[in-house]
């Protein structure tokens, strides 16, 4: 009787200790920490893996490095906790006050019609969660990215270096001006829909550039477009795909 009831003891001791480090571990975890718990639990290197070869490959991007970008870099990581388990869904997902990250087909696709090089200097507008700056970043030498959102610019910037992009630079700002002081650019990518073509933009591309812009009088009648210049500095234009993004703000 005495050893079972010292075994009892024993029990109540240890059961007791592992309550209290539980507790303690609860304690030190934050709300978002324990809402990210069940996504953590995922196995996002294989979902980033279906997610290159059902959304993008079969559905014809193929440039080899703009597919393995895709597949290294961490969607996962530029969404809001909420949306973490739905990271690689064929779809944009609500990043906050009303900005969306882009469907991984359209980074993807404009990545690709941006035909970058290692050499290239490229400006982005709206850089969001700064997702296609991630992505566009291992491809070329040097990104500018502007937001006109200046919360989204500081989260976007900070993200980035907690990642270690280091040829990404992040400012608020109207980027339907574009960046005088880093122009002129090897390729411009805009990720919100504007209602023209923005002229500044277009000046601020190199002979040879290229701009992927959507483009439409509403969101349902989006265009993306890739805007050429040649070497003597005149433009042609082609339509790719309907899309449909967030308006382009000038202010």
């Amino acid at each position: 009787m005495q050893r079972d009831a010292d075994f009892l003891k024993r029990t109540i001791f240890h059961a007791r200790r592992v309550l209290a480090t539980a507790a303690l571990l609860l304690s030190s975890c934050s709300l978002e920490d324990l809402a990210l718990a069940p996504a953590q639990t995922q196995n996002f290197d294989q979902l980033r893996k279906t997610m290159v070869e059902s959304q993008l490959r079969s559905r014809g991007i193929r440039n080899e490095n703009v597919l393995r970008t895709m597949l290294e870099v961490p969607r996962h990581e530029f969404v809001p906790a909420e949306f973490r388990a739905r990271a690689y869904d064929d779809g944009p997902l609500p990043i906050g006050m009303d900005q969306t990250i882009s469907q991984p087909y359209i980074v993807a696709l404009m990545t690709e019609l941006v035909e970058p090089m290692r050499q290239h200097r490229v400006l982005e507008v709206g850089t969001g969660s700064g997702y296609q700056a991630a992505v566009i970043a291992r491809l070329v030498s040097q990104v500018y990215s502007i937001e006109i959102i200046p919360e989204h610019a500081k989260s976007a910037a900070e993200r980035l270096r907690r990642l270690g992009v280091q040829n990404v630079e992040v400012r608020a700002g109207n980027g339907y001006l574009g960046w005088p002081d880093r122009a002129p650019f090897d390729g411009i990518l805009v990720t919100a829909g504007a209602t023209e073509i923005p002229p500044r933009l277009v000046e601020q591309l190199k002979p040879g550039g290229r701009m992927i812009i959507p483009v439409g009088s509403a969101p349902e009648e989006q265009v993306l477009k890739v805007i050429q210049k040649d070497a003597a500095g005149k433009v042609q234009t082609r339509d790719v795909i309907p899309v449909r993004f967030v308006p382009l703000r000038k202010q």
